[in-house]
């Protein structure tokens, strides 16, 4: 069962809607993240997310580019040879504890990306694509970090799937050919009952860059 403490983190992020509400809430709650979040509701999400990458990856698709990596809890299921991007600096210090990625990057996702590397062999992502959070146009711009071939594994809530036109725009980007090997597997977000979004789907979208 999930406690209070949880519950109350787990709401506070379903409601967040702007880059600036981003930046506000994880700068809360960066230092107690994995214990107060992950651990007690059992957010089970970026393993999953990490297993479905080790399953369809070859040993091309590197290096991997984790997208909204937070403490780096898909970075460490990974392994390898992994940068991680996110708009918070308090998670990005949390995740460089962990020792587990090459570089870190402080990014919004929404603004320009020039910045950034390129020519990633993967790009993997787990709980950005959430309510309130991007919506399908930034799988867009993601497709300009990586080469031709790459592998992109990009978990999204199922119901922000659903609202937010996910579809319309991975059909769009397979039919101008930017985009082939088009797949989905759901998967639970949770491990724990005892809250509200206990019984969360997401869909774990896999294709590649042509």
């Amino acid at each position: 069962m999930a406690d209070e403490k949880g519950k109350s983190l787990l709401e506070g992020a379903y409601r967040l809607a702007t880059p600036e509400d981003n930046q506000a809430y994880y700068r809360e709650v960066a230092r107690s993240y994995d214990r107060d979040f992950a651990e007690a509701l059992g957010y089970s999400y970026p393993a999953r997310v990490a297993a479905i990458y080790q399953q369809i990856a070859g040993q091309e698709d590197v290096p991997i580019a984790d997208i909204g990596c937070g403490t780096g809890l898909v970075g460490a299921a990974l392994g390898g040879v992994v940068d991680g991007m996110d708009i918070s600096p308090e998670m990005l210090a949390v995740a460089e504890r962990r020792g587990v990625y090459r570089a870190l990057y402080q990014v919004d996702l929404t603004g320009d990306l020039a910045t950034l590397p390129v020519g990633y062999g993967a790009v993997v992502s787990a709980g950005t694509f959430t309510h309130g959070h991007l919506g399908p146009e930034v799988l867009t711009a993601l497709l300009g970090l990586a080469r031709p071939g790459a592998l992109f594994v990009i978990g999204v809530n199922a119901a922000h799937y659903a609202d937010w036109g996910f579809e319309a725009v991975l059909q769009r980007l397979a039919g101008t050919g930017r985009i082939r090997e088009v797949g989905s597997i759901e998967v639970p977000i949770y491990a724990k009952s005892g809250h509200e979004h206990a019984g969360d789907r997401a869909l774990v979208l896999h294709w590649r860059r042509d």
